[in-house]
């Protein structure tokens, strides 16, 4: 009788722990359907900054094993684009947050700082004019005739030269004939949206006849005629004696621009351009 009993309760030990075991087991047991995540999303981005606005990034998804996204670009600004996109109000520091996750639900986020800053306006480009006053020897290495820098072989022929009688500045001028056939031509580098201001003298020998110069907008002009029509500003005048004459212009979204002088009925006389910002 004692040998049955502690046999009995040996066997209910034993059943006990298997019930443990058991139980423990089926803790560790996944549900029923369910997979594991053998790849879950790691989010990921790269900012740039949009070269003809300051204010606005991009931001180029590179998470992985994702299928839903969520941004938040740190101005209260939010998106579920794949990629993302924001243009802030002002200038200061963001934290761009993004938040990628796949169809199992798994979450992954990564985040970034940008600095939104306007920079600064470079200093705008002074013009400038290469033979200025039609002399002798001022081409950059100190040569030249006075007129090599404004030739243009489409638009009429070279200026002559004036060294016979006074001059606004130093020996010479631009002489123009009274066929009218020459005319003088120079393209100048500038910053675009900028105001200038060109001054030049000039004057004709008799009268009945004129003078013009005109400020073009780009360069490589090949017609007269286009080229006569085209100009941003320009002055016609008939002064007997030397005249000072300024032209303003803005150079609007051109990087050139270009001086075009020709005359009409006599001859014709043409000095000392500058070239200044207004």
């Amino acid at each position: 009788m004692k040998y049955f009993l502690k046999t009995s309760k040996i066997a209910l030990l034993l059943l006990g722990m298997v019930a443990a075991i058991s139980c423990e087991n089926e803790l560790d047991l996944p549900e029923a359907g369910s997979q594991e995540d053998t790849t879950p999303p790691e989010a990921n981005f790269i900012a740039t900054v949009d070269i003809n606005n300051f204010a606005l990034y991009n931001f180029a998804n590179l998470s992985t094993s994702a299928t839903t996204y969520s941004w938040d670009y740190g101005d209260g600004n939010t998106s579920t684009e794949v990629d993302g996109q924001n243009e802030y109000a002002a200038e200061g520091t963001y934290t761009i947050t993004l938040t990628a996750s796949d169809a199992l639900g798994v979450v992954s986020t990564f985040s970034d700082t940008i600095e939104v800053i306007e920079p600064e306006e470079p200093e705008a480009i002074i013009p400038v004019i290469i033979e200025p006053s039609f002399e002798d020897n001022t081409l950059p290495d100190g040569t030249g005739d006075g007129r090599d820098s404004w030739r243009n072989s489409d638009l009429g022929g070279v200026i002559q030269i004036n060294t016979s009688s006074t001059v606004p500045e130093g020996g010479q001028a631009a002489k123009l004939p009274s066929d009218a056939s020459r005319i003088g031509y120079q393209e100048l580098t500038v910053t675009p949206n900028t105001d200038y201001r060109i001054t030049y003298s000039y004057r004709i020998e008799d009268p009945g006849g004129s003078a013009t110069v005109s400020v073009l907008p780009g360069g490589g002009y090949v017609d007269r005629a286009t080229a006569e029509a085209s100009a941003i500003v320009e002055f016609t005048g008939s002064d007997e004696s030397y005249t000072l004459v300024t032209l303003d212009f803005n150079s609007g979204a051109d990087s050139t621009v270009s001086i075009f002088f020709y005359n009409a009925g006599v001859e014709a006389r043409i000095d000392n351009f500058t070239a200044a910002l207004q």
